[in-house]
C-alpha cells in the first residue's frame, strides 16, 4: 500500500529518534548519584537526601523573544544557558539549591545543528550549579510554528530546608537595598528593542557597532543572564529578601518582596547603567519611566539585609552596591527613586 506518512506531513521521525539519543548524551554530563534509572524513559528520577524538612521549591520561564535575536545571528548557545540561569534566579529568591532541570523545546523543522548548539548551552547552565538535566520534550509542530521559529521554556526544581527559606516579613524599614549588577538585558525587554531598531524588518543594525558598545549591537544583547547563586548562597544566612530584576523592572519586581505597610527608596546614580541601556533609550527616544518599567537598567537582582548584612552580601558579591533602603510606606508608591 502506498499512502500518506508522518514524513510527509512535516515530521522527521528518524531525525527526531537521533535527536533524542544526542539529548541523552548531553543530559548524562550533568548526572550525579542523584539521578536514577539515566537510560531514558517517560519521566526523570531524582533521589532526595540529606535534607532534614525538605521544601521542594519549583519555577517554569522562557528566554522571551530574545529568542528572535538569536535566530537572526545564529548563536544559540547563550539562550540555552539563559533559559537555566533565569530559573536557578528565580528559585534562588526563596534561598533554595536547583536540584534538577527539565527543557520544552518546540519548532516546525528540525535543524541539527541549531539543537545541538541550544543543548550545549543548556547543559552549561546546569553544569555551573550543579543541576542535573534530566528530561523535557521536544516537539515538531509544523503548521503551528512556521519557518525558522520555534518555542522555548525551563522547568526547574530546587529544595531548600524548611527553616533555611528567606523570610522577607522580617524586613523593616531601616533595612538595606543591595543591588547586584546585571550583565546586560538579561532575558527582558527584547519586544522593544526589537521595534526600537527595526530588526524584525532589517537586523543589519544586529551587525552594527555603536559608540560606547564593545561589541556589535548583537553580540551585546545576546550577552548571557548572569547567574547569581555561586556568588549569593554564601550569603544566605545575612539576607532577609532577594528580587530578581527581571520583566517590570526594579519598580515592579521590588514589591513582591516588601511586607505590608514597607516601600523602597532607591537612590538614582548609585550605580552605573550601562552603555547599551543608554544606546537603547537615545535611539528609541524612551522616558525614564518606561526604561524602568522594561529593563533592569544594570541591576540584576536586590538583597534585602540589615546594615550588619551588607559586609557579607557585598564580600560574596564585590561588584554589590547599596543602592537604597526600605521605608515606610506612606502612599500608594511602593517604589521611588531620588536624586
Amino acid at each position: 500500500m502506498t499512502g500518506e506518512t508522518y514524513q510527509a506531513s512535516g515530521v522527521q521521525l528518524d531525525a527526531m529518534e537521533d535527536l533524542k539519543d544526542r539529548i541523552k548524551a548531553f543530559a548524562s554530563m550533568t548526572h550525579g548519584p542523584e539521578v536514577l534509572g539515566s537510560g531514558g524513559g517517560f519521566a526523570g528520577l531524582f533521589e532526595l537526601s540529606g535534607y532534614r524538612a525538605p521544601v521542594l521549591v519549583a519555577s517554569a520561564d522562557g528566554v522571551g523573544t530574545k529568542l528572535k535575536i538569536a535566530a537572526q545571528l545564529g548563536h544559540f548557545e547563550s539562550i540555552g544557558q539563559d533559559l537555566v540561569t533565569l530559573n536557578v534566579n528565580d528559585i534562588l529568591t526563596k534561598g533554595a539549591k536547583p536540584l534538577f532541570f527539565l527543557d520544552y523545546v518546540s519548532f516546525s523543522s528540525l535543524d541539527q545543528q541549531r539543537m545541538e548548539t541550544l543543548l550545549r548551552g543548556i547543559t552549561w547552565g546546569c553544569r555551573e550549579v550543579g543541576c542535573a538535566l534530566i528530561g523535557g520534550e521536544t516537539a515538531q509542530m509544523p503548521g503551528i510554528y512556521s519557518d525558522d521559529d520555534f518555542d522555548l521554556a525551563g522547568f526547574l526544581v530546587g529544595v531548600a530546608e524548611k527553616d533555611g527559606l528567606l523570610d522577607s516579613s522580617t524586613i523593616v524599614p531601616g533595612d538595606c537595598l543591595v543591588g547586584i549588577p546585571s550583565s546586560g538585558l538579561h532575558t527582558n525587554g527584547f519586544s522593544l528593542v526589537r521595534r526600537v531598531f527595526n530588526t524584525d524588518e532589517d537586523p543589519s543594525a544586529l551587525f552594527s557597532h555603536f559608540d560606547g558598545l564593545n561589541h556589535r549591537l548583537g553580540e551585546a544583547l545576546l550577552t548571557p543572564h548572569r547567574c547569581y547563586y555561586p556568588m549569593l548562597q554564601p550569603a544566605f544566612g545575612a539576607i532577609k529578601g532577594l528580587a530578581h530584576i527581571t520583566g517590570g523592572g526594579l519598580p515592579g519586581k521590588l514589591p513582591g518582596v516588601l511586607p505590608a505597610g514597607t516601600a523602597a527608596s532607591i537612590q538614582r546614580g548609585a550605580w552605573p547603567v550601562l552603555p547599551i541601556f543608554n544606546l537603547i533609550q537615545e535611539h528609541g527616544k524612551i522616558s525614564d519611566e518606561e526604561m524602568f518599567r522594561v529593563f533592569n537598567m544594570g541591576i540584576g537582582m536586590v538583597a534585602i539585609c540589615d546594615e550588619e548584612g551588607v559586609q557579607a552580601v557585598t564580600s560574596a558579591a564585590p561588584d554589590a552596591l547599596v543602592i537604597g533602603q526600605v521605608t515606610e510606606r506612606v502612599d500608594d508608591e511602593q517604589v521611588t527613586f531620588t536624586g
